[in-house]
């Protein structure tokens, strides 16, 4: 019997109009998959509500993979799709694996001959990116910075040598309650003409994207307080 394939599904940022963020071909091939692997099942019902899915949602199979989950539960995950189901892989928001679950049980997939299918998409951190003015040649994403505040402080110190060095734009992200003191960080340590692109709520109503050196930022600091945003460093 050959296998189903792996079909990983981004998911919108926000309470936004889904038809802005998931292309209708996606959408339509979404609703109809029957198996499901996801980071929190209450949202993943949600989603496949805006969607359409063709299976009532009582009949659709929902597994879950989050940070609590271990390596040796991902052959258990991947059984549906050992035995011939089609399935998708579904984070809280934007691509799974990136920042987010998932890496494991791809690799674990590809290592069974299972097909992985990417689909499009919203990734914050690609249209951060793209927004923000800063090289879209040379780049790295980080992730999430130390949350202790000397390593932290001393981390985006690194990051903004390491961007002058390779003339590289840094990217990391925070947890949307701790940003605004990620931001304050910011200020504080980097060099007055380093530039800074704040990216927030992307795709949403309150989208803010705006890139301006340290200097600027001092005079016209954002509150993004409980708000999802990306932080992009060039020296």
């Amino acid at each position: 019997m050959s296998s189903g394939t792996l079909y990983l599904i981004p998911a919108p940022l926000g309470n936004g109009d889904i038809a802005w963020t998931i292309p209708a071909a996606v959408r339509q091939h979404i609703a109809e998959l029957g198996h499901y692997i996801v980071e929190h099942p209450k949202t993943a019902r949600q989603f496949l509500k805006q969607i359409g899915c063709v299976l009532p949602l009582q009949k659709i199979s929902m597994q879950v993979l989050d940070e609590h989950t271990q390596a040796g539960e991902f052959v258990n995950l991947l059984a549906p799709l050992l035995s011939g189901k089609d399935t998708g892989l579904l984070s809280e928001a934007g691509c799974p694996a990136v920042a987010d679950p998932g890496a494991g049980l791809i690799r674990l997939a590809h290592k069974k001959n299972i097909r992985v299918v990417p689909l499009v998409g919203p990734s914050s951190i690609m249209l951060a990116l793209m927004g923000s003015g800063l090289n879209g040649q040379r780049f790295a994403f980080h992730g999430y910075l130390p949350v202790e505040n000397n390593r932290r402080v001393k981390k985006i110190v690194e990051l903004e040598k390491e961007s002058m060095v390779r003339d590289q734009t840094q990217i990391f992200i925070e947890t949307p309650y701790r940003n605004q003191k990620l931001l304050e960080a910011i200020i504080s340590s980097c060099r007055d003409d380093t530039s800074l692109c704040i990216a927030s709520s992307l795709t949403l109503e309150n989208e803010y994207i705006s890139t301006r050196t340290i200097r600027e930022w001092r005079h016209a600091l954002p509150d993004l307080h409980n708000k999802p945003a990306v932080f992009l460093l060039q020296g």
